[in-house]
């Protein structure tokens, strides 16, 4: 297909098949867990529902794998996963899970 002359087509992602999803979960729940033992909290982009729901997904794994509880915060372009008693520090966020 071509296209116009200076365009370029739009960017479309193609959705995580079951198993990069559960992939994805395992990874990055430990990638999670390293980041709020050591720092407090884990921040990143998460511009589609589809990874909305998999960071909030990820964020209850890491609580139920330290056995303490853990938010998600999102608005809209990120998320933030801390400890609930640490979550009243993200301003300018909307809990999740």
């Amino acid at each position: 297909m071509t296209h116009p002359s200076g365009t370029r087509p739009a960017f479309r992602r193609t959705p995580l098949n079951a198993e990069e999803r559960a992939r994805s979960e395992i990874v990055f729940s430990q990638l999670v867990t390293h980041h709020l033992t050591t720092q407090g909290r884990f921040r990143i982009t998460a511009d589609t529902a589809e990874m909305v729901d998999l960071w909030q997904t990820v964020a209850r794994r890491v609580g139920e794998t330290l056995g303490r509880p853990v938010v998600s915060y999102a608005n809209g372009r990120d998320i933030v996963i801390a400890f609930a008693q640490e979550a009243a520090q993200a301003p300018g966020l909307t809990p999740q899970a």
